[in-house]
């Protein structure tokens, strides 16, 4: 029998490719494997985040478990609403989010698993690490087959400089960079040398959305033509087999 496809279903964006799911300033990515589960972010919104995982049809009882990007409101607002269905799961944070935080999700039963450095979460997806010098975040990466895909939440630390650190740490080339690039108001000089950074990096496909900014949507798409993948609450998308 054939095992399900890797997959990554945008679950809460500003946007939205289906109109029964509700647009909202925020981010959340749901990553399905064959036998694991991982949601990345829970946008800024606890009502919204449950009912656009009701219309996907996501069972929230098959997700593992929950990885945080950043602290910020938008990032980690609906997880109180997950949280009321779902307190016994492991939530990975940096560990430079606030004690209380910390403490408040312990004393639900929550695990809380602390990320300083790059470290496996599952076979094939891992972080990098908390990164960044004023807010600090983290994004994912998954090692597939034609290279890494990195999500990001927001990327506050540079979406250049993600980049960078993930081709350093993991030693292989980008087949997806999906998620927030935090490029709005950016001047159109400005995202053509981003642009022409994330090239002569290798980046193979580019999935902007949340903070990225219309005109940077735009200027991507323009720039990466067939390897520009639009993206929105509701986008499904499937992704080479990860390397074990």
């Amino acid at each position: 029998m054939t095992e399900p496809a890797n997959q990554l279903l945008i679950v809460y964006d500003n946007y939205t490719m289906k109109k029964t799911l509700t647009p909202a300033w925020g981010f959340s990515c749901l990553i399905s494997l064959p036998r694991y589960q991982l949601l990345f972010d829970t946008g800024g919104d606890p009502s919204i985040l449950m009912q656009n995982m009701q219309e996907l049809n996501v069972d929230f009882q098959k997700i593992d478990a929950v990885a945080l990007s950043h602290v910020h409101g938008d990032h980690v607002g609906g997880l109180s609403g997950f949280l009321d269905e779902r307190h016994d799961i492991t939530v990975y944070l940096p560990k430079s989010f606030p004690g209380n935080f910390k403490e408040a999700l312990r004393r639900l039963g929550t695990a809380v698993v602390e990320t300083g450095g790059p470290q496996m979460i599952h076979p094939g997806v891992y972080t990098t690490g908390e990164l960044g010098y004023g807010v600090k975040e983290q994004s994912l990466v998954l090692k597939t087959r034609r290279g890494l895909v990195i999500i990001t939440g927001c990327a506050h630390p540079g979406i250049v400089e993600i980049v960078e650190h993930a081709i350093a740490v993991f030693k292989e080339k980008i087949y997806l960079l999906i998620g927030g690039f935090h490029l709005m108001g950016y001047s159109p000089s400005d995202l053509k040398k981003i642009a022409e950074r994330l090239d002569a990096l290798k980046v193979e496909k580019i999935a902007p959305c949340h903070c990225s900014g219309d005109e940077t949507r735009a200027f991507f798409k323009e720039y990466y033509k067939d390897n520009y993948i639009a993206c929105a609450a509701g986008l499904l998308l499937t992704i080479p087999d990860l390397e074990q």
